[in-house]
């Protein structure tokens, strides 16, 4: 199988003049929502890849193996270009070689990789950055894992909130350097901070959430703005659906009483029915 298009999509975007908000996807369900939909990029969150395959918070207990699995699912189950929360690559810049290695293969449009100091330190409640010398080190070797050139690499700094916009301009100006495809932020709080790294850096920029100032996306796009996430609902609604109809049978409700179900219709397409019994009655000699 092939991934190259999906890439390609991606890049388009980052290319383009406008900027996209991509759908939240943690599963065959969701990514075959959001691509029905016509989203034109999925995100595949570290938060919620934790909560959809541990049912745990997002403090680093997912294993490599753990999202790149969740991950090829979603290629086979969706067409959609994927962008996926690396996190910190998931140890030092070897480890983030072999990160690179098994996304790609996975079929990850693009991927990010953070300075963040993860998992978290003894005894520090407070995030904390690695030394910017590493967070350059775990970027070339990124993109020295990259077997498909098409596949996306962007370089993430949380230090906007972390420790200052200055660092974090200084940070991204180094990742930049070293042939990173996209600058990835959080943490940004108002617009002079955007328009100083815009102006400080030349590379597309994605934004992992923003405060209310910041979602005007014709702003964002004259900042140099290509995508913008917008959290991750599509989870926290599907988590709140399933409570409310636990709690119904729990409490007694008969199943044909339930509200808010998805109909059947909605539920062939999303199995991409149509599909199975067209090739049960090519392949398997069945009826439509």
């Amino acid at each position: 199988m092939t991934f190259r298009s999906r890439r390609e999509k991606l890049r388009h975007i980052l290319s383009a003049s406008a900027c996209v908000h991509p759908g939240s996807v943690y599963d065959a369900i969701s990514i075959r929502i959001a691509e029905d939909l016509g989203f034109p990029l999925g995100m595949f969150g570290g938060s919620v890849a934790s909560l959809a395959v541990l049912g745990d918070p997002d403090v680093t207990l997912i294993t490599l193996t753990e999202l790149a699995e969740q991950m090829r699912r979603m290629s086979r189950a969706a067409s959609l270009p994927v962008l996926v929360d690396a996190d910190h690559g998931y140890g030092n810049a070897l480890n983030v070689r072999r990160t690179v290695q098994e996304l790609e293969t996975a079929g990850a449009a693009g991927l990010t990789i953070e300075d963040t100091l993860l998992p978290a330190a003894f005894g520090e409640a407070k995030a904390q950055l690695i030394s910017l010398e590493e967070g350059v080190g775990k970027i070339k070797g990124a993109l020295d894992a990259r077997g498909d050139a098409s596949l996306v690499i962007m370089g993430r700094t949380g230090a906007a909130s972390i420790t200052s916009i200055e660092d974090a301009i200084e940070r991204a100006s180094a990742y930049e350097a070293t042939g990173v495809d996209a600058l990835f932020f959080t943490g940004i709080k108002s617009r002079a901070e955007l328009e100083a790294i815009a102006s400080a850096t030349r590379l597309p920029i994605v934004l992992g959430g923003a405060p209310d100032e910041l979602n005007a996306i014709d702003y964002l796009a004259s900042q140099r703005v290509r995508i913008a996430l917008q959290g991750h609902a599509p989870i926290a609604a599907a988590t709140q659906a399933i409570y409310e109809v636990q709690r119904a049978l729990r409490e007694g409700t008969p199943p044909k009483n339930l509200k808010g179900l998805a109909s059947s219709e909605l539920t062939g397409r999303i199995m991409r029915e149509a599909d199975i019994k067209a090739r049960s009655a090519a392949f398997l000699g069945l009826k439509k």
